[in-house]
């Protein structure tokens, strides 16, 4: 599996993108020296597109799978695209704050420990659909490691699109989110007229 190993600070800082978005609480004092350039349309589109694939963890190809599908939707193939990415089972687990980031919340789906509806489910980019139930298995729940992660998350906003009952690990998906619900500071117009050309 292809893994980015850039450090995230670093990535944060040449996408010009604040680490909280990633889960992560860190700043970092360093600022980027960048000569005063005049960045290209292609260029600005670029930034937009590795900006949402960053903060979601998706590579290039399924990223691109991801676009076509949005395309094929009615709709704002855009919004579809946000709508998708925001979908994602290690996302939600991340939304739902059973996860400290969207990292951890990949982890822990991959290690078999999240069921969906009754069925455990370990691949990471499986879209919920309005209605799923999501939890972590009971076997797991008493861990430490969901403790330590409770207490991060406990004050964490959770989406109105989603139902958390985080003392027991679960929540709920209401309904698929619609773009104005969705707080990632990409614009994906530039996505589209990127792949568009």
């Amino acid at each position: 599996m292809a893994v980015n190993r850039v450090p995230v600070l670093k990535r944060c800082r040449s996408l010009g993108l604040d680490p909280i978005y990633l889960g992560i609480d860190k700043k970092s004092n360093r600022q980027l020296k960048r000569a005063n350039r005049k960045v290209s349309e292609y260029g600005l589109q670029l930034r937009e597109k590795q900006k949402a694939k960053f903060i979601y963890g998706v590579l290039e190809k399924p990223f691109h799978n991801y676009y076509l599908k949005a395309d094929r939707m009615k709709g704002m193939t855009g919004e579809n695209l946000m709508i998708i990415l925001e979908s994602r089972l290690d996302n939600v687990v991340f939304r739902l704050g059973l996860a400290r980031t969207r990292k951890e919340a990949r982890q822990i789906v991959d290690h078999k420990h999240v069921m969906v509806n009754g069925r455990q489910v370990n691949i990471p980019s499986y879209l919920v659909k309005a209605g799923d139930t999501i939890e972590i298995k009971e076997k797991c729940k008493g861990s430490q490691r969901y403790k330590d992660i409770l207490e991060v998350t406990g004050g964490r906003l959770v989406p109105e699109w989603l139902d958390a009952d985080q003392e027991n690990l679960k929540g709920m998906v209401k309904e698929l989110p619609n773009r104005e619900a969705i707080d990632v500071p990409v614009d994906e117009m530039l996505i589209v007229e990127l792949y568009s050309k």
